[in-house]
């Protein structure tokens, strides 16, 4: 092989050098073994492959069915979902709207109802809403994964349930189809109708249904009902703060209903003004406006007078006009809420002044003018213990009257032809009772005045009077009497009767005590004038009014009326006095005291109060002439101020005649010898 001249020169230079090149020698490498897996781990690794390639066979072909089940039930549901404006008003039946003689509301039955939009509702109730329930409602497609995600987190870092995730959507969902059931059933049966409701309608028509099918507390569902029964205004026209204490309803309508805890229901809206202002509904200057102006009752709402007396509306109307109406009715009453609120105050007052702090006594009030249309009605008062519910009182409480009976009786014999100046002996008197022992009468002092007139005897409540003058016209014609003039309850038939031991309502009692400043003329209390449809001004139903037949002559009417004047004036009666006016009426006191009444009439009104138990507890130290005579003065006082004072159509009779001494033995005028009657019995102690 022949070298090349730069190869000889390469050796020459290396020659030259003296030294020896040594051989780099590799580095000897680590020596590894690769194993590979074992057997069981090969195993382990096919197996999960399988299970895997298994559930995911499945879970595509699951969510597959799922896929087309949702789909198809959410096309069914799209399918059969109504127009959205028939799912607006949900109620199962109607409502009553109470309005009294001025025509102004003060009360409501039923279910509240009045439909609004979204479109058409204040921009600050939709906002006050959305910020409350839903604030990504116009920005999801019905579910919201992550509101559902951040309630899950926050009810899990608190340990039980403090944030709910469902939309407004799902909430609707819940209104229309699954009522107030809670399950995961539920929601997952919600899905399918949810998606629909997204298809079907917009947005605005979804928040519509919701703003008119939540209930909002005291029988309003709907905001413009709520708005209408708490502001006396439309959802139209409410402003921020009047927004975020109707929205703060949907979180327990009961507990935060302005009407049972004002101060709840504006410490709720406080929140939900916070609320708006963080997503942007309301700038600083307006959140502080509306916190520093929180949203207050309407003056029918804040009054809340007339419970007892709307209740008492709706029972005595026709049930399919009040109680079970699918319409919505409006009734016009009698009703004064002035004179309302005057009766209560005067309770109220007298109560707090005058009985032990803590008392159940219970009390009631009817206040009607002379023609029987009732104007106020208490029918008992909260008292520290348990409340008795509705239990009226005034209207459902049969109790005995006691001497509060008595002018009936002296109607019968003034009709008789008897006059407030003729006289009878006060004096011990015994009757046999057929199939009972003799009954022997006692008046309350257990004192005998002797000879007195008819009027001393009612001014001083003397039952022995009373007695012989029922026994002298006969119990019938007294009976007959006392139904004329509206007691519609069962009358005893023995001798008692002349003594108040038939029971009765106040209402009925109060009823003929009208009749009697009526002239002598029945007068039916009476609350109902008109029922129309809402909206329609065709009356359905007037006033369902007897005739005011007469009972008394003029004469008789008058008389009796003197005689209760001198009741107050200088009996019995002394401190239901008015100073500025004429006033007649009758105490009443039963056995053992278990009631106590007081029962008169100016020329302008009739009022009735009753106070006792409701478990029949004697009263401590109470009789008619007594709480219930200054209740009513109190009522009375109040009732009339501004009035000017008128007299009282009474007749005054002329100068005392005796008449029981006049008559002689054997005359055949009949009047004349029951008079003689009366005389040999009080001088023998006998009855006939």
């Amino acid at each position: 092989m022949v070298k090349s001249r730069a190869d000889h020169k390469r050796q020459k230079a290396m020659a030259g050098t003296g030294k020896r090149q040594k051989r780099s020698r590799p580095r000897r490498r680590a020596r590894t073994t690769k194993r590979g897996p074992g057997l069981i781990e090969r195993a382990l690794r096919r197996i999960l492959r399988f299970f895997f390639g298994i559930f995911w066979w499945l879970g595509l072909r699951v969510g597959i069915a799922l896929a087309i089940v949702i789909g198809a039930t959410t096309l069914y549901f799209y399918a059969t979902l109504p127009p959205m404006e028939e799912l607006l008003d949900g109620r199962d039946r109607g409502s009553v709207t109470l309005r009294d003689r001025s025509n102004q509301i003060f009360a409501w039955r039923g279910e509240q109802y009045q439909t609004t939009r979204t479109e058409t509702a204040s921009p600050h109730l939709v906002n006050a809403v959305v910020a409350t329930e839903d604030k990504r409602f116009f920005h999801h497609f019905g579910l919201d994964p992550k509101g559902i995600a951040r309630a899950m987190t926050a009810n899990f870092k608190a340990g039980r349930v403090v944030q709910g995730g469902s939309t407004i959507t799902q909430q609707v969902a819940k209104i229309l189809f699954f009522g107030n059931t809670r399950s995961l059933e539920r929601h997952i049966k919600q899905i399918p109708i949810v998606l629909a409701m997204e298809l079907k309608y917009t947005k605005n028509d979804i928040l519509s249904i919701y703003l008119n099918r939540a209930y909002l507390g005291a029988g309003a569902q709907g905001f413009e009902a709520a708005s209408q029964r708490y502001f006396g205004k439309s959802a139209r026209e409410v402003d921020p703060a009047e927004a975020a204490m109707l929205a703060g309803l949907l979180k327990a309508p009961s507990r935060y209903a302005p009407t049972r805890n004002i101060d709840a229901a504006q410490g709720r809206a406080n929140v939900i003004i916070d609320l708006m202002q963080e997503q942007g509904h309301l700038t600083r200057i307006e959140a502080e406006l509306a916190r520093a102006q929180p949203a207050s009752l309407s003056p029918a709402a804040e009054a809340r007078a007339g419970g007892y007396f709307a209740d008492w509306i709706m029972s005595a109307g026709p049930s399919y006009l009040t109680q079970g109406t699918t319409e919505d009715v409006v009734i016009e009453t009698t009703f004064d809420p002035r004179i309302q609120q005057a009766a209560e105050a005067a309770i109220a007052k007298i109560f707090a002044e005058k009985v032990s702090e803590g008392s159940k006594a219970q009390a009631a009030v009817v206040i009607m003018s002379p023609d029987g249309a009732v104007r106020a009605m208490v029918g008992g008062r909260k008292t520290s213990g348990p409340v008795a519910g509705q239990f009226n009182r005034a209207t459902m409480a049969l109790r005995q009257p006691g001497s509060a009976f008595k002018p009936l009786v002296y109607a019968a014999g003034l009709e008789s032809g008897m006059l407030p100046t003729d006289t009878f002996f006060d004096a011990p008197i015994t009757l046999e009772v057929p199939g009972s022992k003799s009954w022997s009468p006692q008046n309350y002092d257990r004192k005998f005045r002797g000879e007195i007139t008819l009027t001393q005897a009612l001014q001083h409540s003397i039952n022995t009077v009373a007695v012989k003058v029922s026994e002298r016209v006969g119990r019938e014609h007294v009976r007959a009497i006392a139904q004329d003039f509206g007691i519609s309850s069962p009358i005893a038939k023995g001798p008692s009767l002349a003594l108040g031991v038939s029971e009765m309502t106040l209402l009925e009692l109060t009823g003929a005590y009208a009749g009697i400043l009526n002239g002598g003329r029945r007068s039916k209390p009476y609350g109902l004038t008109s029922i129309k449809l809402k909206g329609d001004n065709t009356t359905l139903m007037g006033a369902d009014r007897e005739a005011n037949f007469r009972v008394l002559n003029e004469t008789a009417d008058g008389f009796l009326i003197y005689m209760l004047n001198q009741v107050i004036e200088n009996g019995s009666g002394a401190r239901a006095k008015l100073a500025d006016r004429q006033a007649a009426g009758k105490t009443g006191t039963t056995q053992a005291a278990r009631d106590a009444w007081f029962i008169g009439f100016t020329a302008d009104y009739v009022a009735g109060v009753w106070m006792g138990y409701d478990d029949n507890t004697p009263l401590k130290g109470v009789t008619g002439s007594g709480l219930p005579a200054e209740i009513w003065n109190e009522v009375m006082t109040r009732v009339h101020q501004g009035l000017p004072p008128r007299p009282l159509p009474m007749l005054i009779p002329a100068a005392p005649q005796v008449v029981e001494r006049a008559v002689q033995p054997g005359t055949d005028d009949p009047v004349a010898n029951s008079v003689m009657e009366s005389v040999l019995n009080s001088i023998f102690g006998s009855g006939n």
